[in-house]
């Protein structure tokens, strides 16, 4: 919550009256003087003005902001909209403080916004009345409030300084502004400490108290605090999809990048590999910096081009949120754009009934049904939830086949936006339409050709494709996008669900022919909470592929750990029970794993939840609040020191600004073992 327990009860919150608002309002006449002699040039040295806005209305001047101007510019609502896109992270931190101030500045005359790093506003917040007036200056959704577009103010002064910064009234650069105070905070990204965004406290000067800096900086850091749990949680979620991948390319070196482009992940041939095919040196490969490759989405826009056949999208709740780098682990001659190479994945190692761990009734069941139906040409629907491992009985239905000497293609249908899925399924010729290779491209059908293709999320299939894909399947015949030359293909297909397609069906959002065509045999694969007693199997055998995959020992689960991983219902299935294995692997320091170690929602499910958890996955910065939540005491500490720093270390301005006396500030310095010089920035 916005903390109205912070330094002293309920001063924080924004005032219209005090000692330190009566200071201000006596100096303005002293500051509008000095801004008139600045901005005709009459006097520049000497002024009565704070160092911050001497510097912030000298950058102004060059500049060249309108001194006159009485509004900032406002971005067209296109654009405003792919900001948001853009920052939708940032915003959805900061949205439960948004709510807050709804309430809590209503019928202050303040109001909270939030902007983007170049100081344009995205979301606001506050008095109903302040925002109506707000819009006559843009301090609006799509106002350009950086210091080269608004002159000196709370939001780019901030930006331009990053550090918090009050500016009250006359101490605006551009005249129609100066009705207005504000307070900017910069929001810190939890990672790398960069600046993302900024929280800004702004009202009319009448109404405005210098203690709504101290409030900025509070839900600043609430903001960042949020932003650090959602990003610890994405990371963790993309280092599994990233887990998950690993096993479909053992030896080849494997990068895992956020969505900014950020390091999460190298295997310990990544590095070796990557400088070997790029030729070029590297820097150290250490969690959160951004390596400097071209061609990445949120890359660093570096000097080392990356081909494309080594990126692979890294997918969370069908939407990309970070990259797979795939470094082949040998040289070899790469296909021709014409015939791009989707990897052969018909492993025989990979494609066994026997290889699939467990002896249940429910799951012998249906691998004897799975051993029936391989040999049989005939397309299956394999059904069953999230993670049970649907792909597994495909390789091995293909290795039961009479196909199983052919290539084995898997593809999921829910992996690429529905404008591609035509050209993936069934490829294009020249020209095809705007973005074709010059060479055309083949289908995943045509690579399938003698085979088995495998295609998961076969419910994503739009109904528009369904009709193509079932004449694939009825004639063994495809046409190629933009092109009039039928090709006749021959290929196993076994589809791949966690949805019920019956319901599909009725829904209208499924064809009922296509499922029929599909669904001419179907096995549904059991959730693990169905599979009693191959917990305990599908652990041990986890931890020791795993353990020898990362060249580390098997951890010792303790006998607690065990019980609750064997009562755990594992909505996440086998998939969620191997990750869980393979982190205890690589997070374990004693190599043994108790209940403590095992991950927060596992212990939550029990009722055993204790204060800890698993580590960050990324480093403490310097800056920024990390992951950990913060407690009353650590939030005013870490206030008290953004208000010195913002103050420039001046404890009778830090005093003022923070509402309470000078004495109350040094007991509490002394408190929190803060030192003045320790937190002054420039």
């Amino acid at each position: 919550m916005l903390a109205n327990e912070q330094i002293g009860v309920g001063r924080l919150a924004v005032a219209s009256s005090g000692p330190a608002f009566h200071a201000l309002v006596d100096g303005e006449k002293a500051t509008m003087k000095a801004w008139e002699d600045f901005v005709s040039g009459s006097r520049r040295e000497n002024l009565p003005v704070r160092d911050v806005v001497i510097r912030s209305w000298a950058r102004c001047q060059s500049f060249l902001v309108d001194a006159r101007a009485d509004a900032a510019p406002v971005v067209g609502s296109d654009l405003v909209e792919s900001l948001r896109r853009d920052n939708r992270d940032l915003l959805q931190a900061a949205a439960t403080t948004l709510a807050e101030a709804a309430n809590l500045l209503a019928g202050t005359r303040t109001v909270m916004l939030i902007t983007d790093a170049n100081g344009v506003v995205l979301e606001a917040a506050g008095d109903r009345a302040t925002m109506n007036a707000a819009r006559d200056i843009s301090l609006a959704c799509g106002g350009q409030w950086g210091e080269t577009c608004a002159g000196t103010n709370g939001i780019g002064t901030a930006l331009a300084s990053k550090q918090p910064v009050l500016v009250q009234s006359a101490e605006h650069y551009c005249a129609g502004i100066k009705g207005w105070s504000c307070a900017g905070a910069p929001i810190h990204d939890p990672v790398d400490g960069s600046v993302v965004g900024l929280l800004d406290i702004s009202g009319l000067k009448q109404s405005f108290s210098g203690q709504a800096l101290a409030l900025a900086v509070v839900a600043a850091r609430q903001v960042e605090w949020n932003l650090a749990r959602q990003t610890e949680a994405e990371h963790v979620r993309l280092l599994e999809a990233c887990l998950e991948d690993s096993q479909k390319y053992a030896g080849e070196g494997l990068i895992a990048l956020d969505a900014r482009g950020r390091l999460l992940f190298a295997s310990r041939k990544a590095a070796h590999l990557l400088k070997a095919s790029l030729g070029s040196d590297l820097p150290p490969l250490s969690r959160g910096t951004k390596l400097p490759l071209v061609g990445l989405e949120g890359g660093a826009g570096g000097r080392m081009p990356v081909p494309s056949d080594w990126v692979r999208p890294l997918m969370l709740d069908g939407e990309r949120r970070g990259t797979l780098l795939v470094i082949p682990g040998s040289a070899s001659p790469r296909p021709s754009a014409g015939r791009r190479a989707v990897p052969d994945e018909s492993d025989r190692s990979r494609c066994r009934f026997a290889d699939i761990v467990g002896a249940s009734d429910s799951l012998r069941m249906v691998i004897g049904q799975g051993e029936r139906l391989a040999p049989l040409p005939v397309p299956i629907l394999i059904e069953g939830e999230t993670g049970v491992g649907k792909e597994l009985f495909a390789r091995a239905i293909h290795g039961h086949s009479a196909v199983a000497g052919g290539p084995f293609v898997p593809f999921n249908c829910g992996a690429v936006s529905r404008e591609m899925l035509g050209s993936e399924l069934f490829g294009y010729v020249r020209g095809a339409f705007t973005g074709a290779a010059a060479e055309g491209r083949i289908g995943r059908f045509e690579l399938a050709d003698g085979g088995t293709l495998c295609l998961d999320e076969i419910g994503e299939l739009p109904l528009d494709l369904q009709p193509y894909l079932l004449r694939v399947l009825e004639e063994g015949v495809l046409y190629r996008i933009g092109d009039n030359v039928p090709r006749r293909v021959s290929v196993r297909l076994l589809a791949m669900t966690n949805r019920n397609l019956r319901q599909e069906v009725a829904a209208g959002r499924f064809r009922r022919d296509l499922y029929h065509r599909l669904a001419v045999t179907a096995l549904r694969v059991p959730p693990l909470r169905e599979r009693h007693g191959d917990v305990p199997r599908l652990i041990s055998h986890f931890n020791g592929v795993l353990a020898e995959r990362h060249g580390r020992a098997p951890v010792r689960f303790t006998a607690a750990a065990l019980d609750l991983l064997q009562g755990h219902d594992w909505p996440g299935n086998v998939r969620e029970l191997r990750n869980v294995v393979e982190r205890a692997i690589l997070l374990s320091t004693g190599g043994t794993v108790d209940v403590h170690d095992l991950p927060d929602e596992l212990r939550d499910a029990c009722g055993c939840l204790e204060t800890g958890g698993w580590p960050s996955p990324y480093p403490a910065v310097a800056g920024p609040a990390g992951p950990v939540p913060m407690s009353l005491t650590v939030t005013e500490q870490r206030t008290i020191e953004d208000v010195i720093a913002a103050t420039g270390g001046n404890l009778s301005d830090a005093a003022a600004v923070l509402g309470i006396s000078r004495s109350t500030l040094y007991r509490k310095m002394s408190q929190h073992g803060i030192q003045r010089n320790a937190v002054r920035r420039g």
